[in-house]
């Protein structure tokens, strides 16, 4: 599934970013008035209650639509298809998460401060939505560009947080390789962090990010 991360700042969202409600929409399907955007959002929320439940070969669009309590033909007024609504819910499920861990670490004191608080965000989200790594590890088969996309844009904005350390003098300096070596390496960690602790367990975010944090300082602070 889904690292800790930060978000890059936005510069204002519109009706094309595909990062927002509209812009999941399958093409030329995008609500034009806020009722529409918020029956699109009914319809994806039902969408992450059927595919998290059943998964993809066993839902159906009539049990997406039974939990939006929305009309068929609602149903395909934003989407073409059961493929569609997955993609545009494994891009709505990413863009959850990244949200959501966002404002945690503004106020970070440093890099590595940033990252623990970070995790411990991102595991208290997985508690609440263990749906969502059975929805990003299907993605790989249903939609695999959606699915490289969110690991790729989620690595992306780890090393420009690492490179950002190693301006600071946080972190240990490195070139390109170096950065994405170890931005995929902590999202890769935190992938399966995320499945032992929030999915599997109950155990306290704070210390598992705290005591992940210390491996990350042991091995990468300057």
């Amino acid at each position: 599934m889904n690292t800790a991360e930060q978000s890059r700042p936005a510069s204002g969202a519109s009706k094309s970013d595909p990062t927002q409600p509209a812009g999941l929409a399958s093409k030329g399907k995008a609500p034009r008035t806020p009722r529409g955007e918020k029956t699109l959002r009914k319809i994806l929320d039902a969408a992450l209650g059927e595919f998290g439940e059943k998964g993809f070969g066993d839902s159906s669009i009539v049990g997406i639509t039974t939990r939006a309590d929305v009309a068929l033909g609602t149903f395909y007024t934003y989407f073409d298809s059961k493929e569609a609504v997955f993609a545009a819910l494994v891009g709505d499920m990413s863009s959850r998460v990244r949200d959501h861990v966002a404002p945690a670490i503004v106020n970070a004191r440093d890099g590595f401060e940033a990252e623990q608080l970070a995790l411990e965000s991102y595991l208290g989200f997985v508690a609440g939505h263990k749906e969502v790594y059975r929805i990003i590890d299907e993605a790989e088969f249903v939609d695999p560009a959606g699915f490289r996309r969110h690991y790729e844009t989620t690595a992306a904005r780890i090393a420009d947080r690492l490179s950002a350390g190693a301006a600071r003098g946080e972190v240990r300096p490195g070139d390109e390789i170096a950065m994405a070596v170890r931005a995929w390496a902590i999202m890769g960690m935190n992938v399966f962090l995320g499945l032992r602790f929030g999915v599997w367990g109950s155990e306290s975010p704070a210390t598992v990010a705290a005591e992940v944090n210390q491996l990350l300082r042991d091995g990468l602070e300057t």
